[in-house]
């Protein structure tokens, strides 16, 4: 069943701030907090610090009503600085690449910073800054239709 989830960034500090977020919320974890370490590294990649290994590169906590709240560290090694407006991101679960296709399709027109929906290690994923200034993320599971 399609979703929207809430996406917020953070620079260094989600894994602080998601434990702060499970005590007020009550609840645990949807899946186990993966680590920058733990994802396999592009081909030709630099190498990555031990220091980066360890930041988040995805938490996701159940809040109110069915929402996920899930987060990432922006890595200032890789460039990324957080400013307000990068820091959220809209998370789109659509049931079927051809729909995460169509919503990335019409949000991304007019926009910037867009990454079309593609094959990765975990599902179907891609984002954009729509015309308007708002994050988009697209993701369909592994484990959903195509």
């Amino acid at each position: 069943m399609a979703k929207v989830s809430i996406y917020l960034n953070f620079m260094g500090n989600t894994e602080e701030a998601f434990n702060a977020y499970k005590e007020v919320f009550q609840t645990d974890f949807a899946v186990p907090l993966m680590r920058m370490g733990d994802v396999p590294a592009p081909e030709g990649a630099p190498q990555m610090s031990d220091s980066d290994k360890g930041k988040v590169m995805h938490v996701s906590l159940p809040i109110l009503g069915g929402t996920l709240l899930m987060g990432t560290d922006m890595l200032e090694s890789m460039g990324h600085k957080l400013i307000e407006g990068n820091n959220v991101t809209i998370s789109l679960e659509p049931d079927t690449k051809e729909e995460a296709d169509r919503l990335y399709n019409a949000l991304s027109q007019g926009g910037k910073d867009c990454i079309a929906p593609h094959d990765e290690f975990w599902g179907y994923w891609g984002t954009c800054q729509d015309r308007f200034g708002i994050r988009w993320m697209f993701n369909v599971s592994a484990g959903m239709p195509q």
